[in-house]
């Protein structure tokens, strides 16, 4: 199988998350989206899956994204400007938040109509924990990616706390359900945020979309 990065292309993409990325500002409703004047990336996943964990671990950081014990924490849309030349979208995490009923429901309609008419995001990355593999609330979440003919791609997280072989099974489950998908990529990458697992090609893929 050949690969799909150069050592080159690896090594300008770790260089190139060496630069600024900043925090811009949380988002509660769409109205208060900033401009779609960057190309936009996203991160999604059930809650707890480790979106804040892995996004601190690309840029070398530990308080870019805020990280919590606690499920739910991320309740807005969080916008980062990575160095003038895209935007990263901390997404609320699906699946179960510490929170009333209502508000719950009020940020999964805010996540669904982001998803349907951001015009300039290039990619959501579904963040899935290999250690469950795909769950019912992923499904939704990728059914609604299809629908709204948005590009996806898995990038499994906590890999270090399965074995080899249990990692190769929980991708082998995932390619077949990838494949009745329309909008979904079938290439996964695979990272653990806490061994820096897969970090460069998470970097690699997420140059590739920058301006």
């Amino acid at each position: 199988m050949t690969e799909k990065w150069t050592s080159e292309q690896l090594s300008a993409a770790d260089a190139q998350f060496a630069r600024p990325c900043d925090f811009m500002l949380s988002v509660a409703q769409l109205v208060q989206l900033p401009e779609a004047d960057l190309d936009e990336v996203a991160f999604a996943g059930r809650s707890n899956v480790g979106k804040s964990s892995l996004i601190n671990a690309l840029f070398n950081q530990t308080k870019l994204a805020k990280t919590s014990s606690t499920p739910g924490r991320t309740q807005q849309l969080n916008f980062f400007n990575f160095d003038g030349k895209l935007y990263l979208v901390d997404l609320p995490g699906y699946g179960y938040a510490k929170a009333p009923e209502k508000l719950v429901k009020q940020w999964q309609n805010v996540l669904k109509d982001y998803l349907r008419g951001r015009p300039n995001l290039r990619r959501v990355f579904l963040l899935i924990d290999s250690r469950h593999g795909i769950k019912t609330e992923d499904l939704e979440i990728m059914k609604l990616l299809d629908e709204s003919a948005v590009v996806y791609q898995i990038i499994l997280t906590k890999i270090d706390k399965i074995s080899a072989t249990e990692l190769q099974k929980t991708q082998e489950k995932i390619w077949e359900e990838l494949k009745k998908h329309a909008a979904a990529m079938n290439e996964i990458i695979a990272t653990s945020a806490e061994k820096k697992i897969g970090l460069n090609l998470c970097r690699a893929e997420i140059c590739s979309l920058m301006a």
